[in-house]
């Protein structure tokens, strides 16, 4: 695959050297919302694996794991571009679309903010395209789990992050972002920096505003959802609780508890520990996607989802508010003539 030249910037003279310090000025300085950070992070770091031609560790593997040093002019390099759309192509082959399309949205938003800065020449990544992401009509999941999910034994952190997710809608990433200064415990709403950066409220019910005093115990200040064990010593400081001295706790270690403790709901007819361990459980985003699906099929009409999950359009809604199997189920059932005669 042949760069792009075109409109090529002259080099900035403050250029970093590696790739590394690329990725941390424009986390800094592009006006990224520090909830989005982390996120940002993980997907470009991703690419310092492709740009190596390699492929990074999958799953728990990663975590841990060294990227790969790459120097920043690499990616002005005439075959760094071939490199990349090869990489690219077989990391679409081993995960979803939805997370190469993540990866690939936030790199290009990166080599935009440093070509601005005259840090690019050229761009890289100029032929490669969005993956087809195939609608999942089975990622909602039905009430009566929810149901099961809320009675299950599980700490009470746990319950309360499941709960405060299924009450309001939210991303995962934008509920573990808050502090508590961001409650508003009497109204059952919090403040919240939503993707894109802008700053919105998010809503919870009764089963929320039970749990959410007794997770706090008194705590006014820091981080809402926190870690088991004290933050270590390079803890930024917003991250860590100014009471228990405890860390916020990472979307990754939240969506691995998750995914964990939800496996025997996930498969009820598996009662062998070893074979439940090589299966997988619930993803904490299926929760806002149940919780959409389930007010659709209640009619909550399309501005009021809209403003309850916070898309910016209809069409990114309509894979959310699609009623569920059961849903439709129930519908055929309830038009079936002889069912209508026999009552």
């Amino acid at each position: 695959m042949s760069l792009i030249a075109a409109d090529v910037i002259p080099l900035g003279h403050d250029r970093p050297g590696t790739y590394a310090d690329a990725v941390e000025a424009y986390l800094r300085s592009a006006g990224i919302a520090s909830s989005s950070q982390r996120i940002y992070r993980i997907s470009l770091t991703t690419w310092a694996w492709l740009a190596r031609g390699e492929q990074p560790p999958l799953g728990r593997a990663r975590r841990g794991t060294t990227p790969p040093a790459v120097g920043f002019s690499t990616l002005d390099g005439p075959a760094t571009a071939g490199v990349l759309a090869e990489a690219f192509a077989q990391r679409a082959g081993l995960v979803d679309a939805d997370t190469v399309n993540r990866e690939l949205s936030v790199l290009k938003a990166a080599i935009a903010w440093w070509r601005a800065r005259g840090w690019l020449a050229t761009n890289p990544i100029a032929g490669l395209e969005r993956r087809p992401a195939p609608p999942d009509r089975t990622r909602a999941l039905s009430r009566g789990q929810i149901a099961a999910l809320f009675e299950l034994k599980a700490p009470l952190r746990e319950k309360t992050l499941w709960r405060i997710l299924y009450d309001t809608c939210a991303r995962a990433e934008e509920i573990l972002s808050l502090d508590i200064d961001d409650l508003l415990l009497a109204d059952k709403r919090a403040r919240i920096v939503s993707k894109g950066g802008a700053t919105d409220w998010v809503h919870w019910q009764s089963g929320t505003a039970q749990l959410l005093p007794r997770l706090l115990k008194g705590r006014s200040r820091g981080p809402v959802f926190l870690t088991d064990r004290r933050a270590p010593a390079h803890t930024p400081t917003f991250d860590v609780c100014p009471v228990t001295g405890r860390a916020r706790l990472s979307y990754r270690r939240a969506a691995e508890l998750f995914e964990t403790l939800t496996r025997p709901l996930a498969h009820p007819g598996i009662t062998d520990p070893a074979e439940l361990d090589r299966r997988d459980g619930w993803t904490l985003h299926q929760l806002r996607h149940s919780a959409l699906t389930h007010e659709a099929e209640d009619g909550t009409n399309t501005p009021t989802l809209l403003a309850r999950s916070r898309h910016a359009s209809v069409r990114s809604l309509e894979r959310y508010a699609r009623p569920g199997v059961d849903a439709v189920a129930s519908h055929v059932a309830s038009r079936d003539p002889r069912a209508r005669r026999s009552t």
